[in-house]
């Protein structure tokens, strides 16, 4: 029998985890065991410390944060419009399938120079988050839906309903579970895919800073920088673990 693990309990492992990694990014960085390009975190932390450190890093991470919020958004409708649609008219769904395989198997450098020249260098970060989570989510959706009992559809094919309506009153409460599940996959997504599209040539952004850094071997700004994304990806993953706690209490 598996031994219940209590929530101090699990605070504690947590506390006593993150105090171990910090320990031991500060060991690497101290003794150069990963080379120069692995700084102190100490002196990671003394430079976001410094008004001008914290200046540049607070600007670039809300440009940031804007794209992968808009690209979450956004990838989150179409996929669960994309997915609706599928299950409505059921002969779109192995092309909806193929096409979502195929369009995230596709390298994002690929995508680039398109992007570049159609949304362009400021849109292109939304573009890409959005398409990291589009896919994560058009997959939740699929599954959600898909996990409806057939008992359930055929009492709703006897009671006369049609397709919208066994969607709207049958199918897509039942996928809320997996919706909320696939929000917290997206939500990092769609974070890293902002950071990524702001490699090629957007005006600020983590991303930005990122690519600058590593071509001025600034190890300090890198590393504030990454670890500010992490951060974040790591906070909208919380939060959305939270709301699918709550979601599966509801409606599981």
């Amino acid at each position: 029998m598996n031994a219940v693990v209590r929530p101090g309990t699990r605070v504690a492992y947590a506390a006593a985890g993150a105090v171990l990694l910090v320990v031991a990014a500060q060991l690497i960085g101290q003794f150069e065991l990963a080379g120069k390009a692995w700084p102190p975190l100490s002196d990671v932390v003394a430079y976001v410390s410094t008004p001008a450190g914290a200046s540049l890093l607070g600007r670039n991470l809300v440009v940031t944060l804007a794209a992968a919020a808009q690209g979450f958004a956004l990838g989150t409708a179409v996929a669960v419009l994309g997915a609706a649609l599928a299950l409505v008219v059921p002969v779109l769904r192995p092309g909806f399938d193929r096409f979502a395989a195929i369009l995230h198997a596709v390298p994002t450098i690929a995508l680039a120079p398109l992007l570049i020249t159609t949304v362009g260098r400021e849109g292109t970060p939304t573009v890409i988050a959005a398409l990291s989570v589009g896919f994560v989510m058009f997959v939740a959706m699929t599954s959600g839906f898909a996990s409806t009992a057939p008992a359930h559809h055929d009492l709703f094919t006897v009671l006369g309903s049609g397709r919208v309506q066994r969607l709207a009153r049958l199918e897509l409460p039942r996928a809320i579970p997996a919706f909320f599940d696939g929000l917290t996959l997206a939500a990092p997504a769609a974070v890293l895919g902002a950071t990524i599209g702001e490699w090629f040539g957007a005006p600020m952004g983590l991303g930005l800073l990122i690519v600058s850094a590593m071509q001025n071997y600034q190890m300090a700004l890198l590393w504030a920088a990454a670890l500010a994304a992490t951060l974040l990806s790591l906070a909208a993953y919380v939060v959305l673990v939270q709301l699918q706690r709550l979601a599966a209490r509801r409606f599981a």
